[in-house]
């Protein structure tokens, strides 16, 4: 996995599983990797995926089954949508709507690039 300095491992980890989760290659009830499995592969320290693992249990979206490991919760997609809608809002759109103020670009322009921007990635 290849991190970004600008945020925290154990965030860009979660942020990972999360996405994996939501594109359905990790199913919702499906058993996680363990903790070590995790470190081996992504290259960190094993603190740091149970850092990451303690942080999704505390969303809910995983939970720990004592001496059988960690598995994703049966809502978890639902759960990751409302986390990552709420960070969008706050995060993302304040500074979409300040750019777009600034460019002169309305909703309906907007609207057709996104429009185009789906067509793209169907292809």
């Amino acid at each position: 996995m290849e991190f970004r300095k600008s945020q925290t491992i154990y965030m860009q980890i979660a942020d990972h599983i999360c996405e994996r989760i939501l594109a359905g290659i990790i199913q919702e009830g499906e058993r996680m990797e363990s903790v070590r499995e995790m470190a081996s592969q992504t290259q960190v320290n094993p603190n740091t995926v149970m850092r990451t693992f303690s942080f999704l249990q505390e969303q809910e979206i995983i939970f720990n089954k004592r001496g059988i490991g960690y598995f994703v919760a049966d809502d978890a997609a639902e759960k990751i949508k409302t986390m990552k809608r709420e960070e969008f809002v706050k995060e993302y759109l304040p500074e979409l709507f300040k750019m777009m103020q600034l460019l002169d670009i309305d909703f309906e322009e907007l609207k057709r690039i996104y429009e185009q921007s789906k067509k793209a990635a169907a292809k």
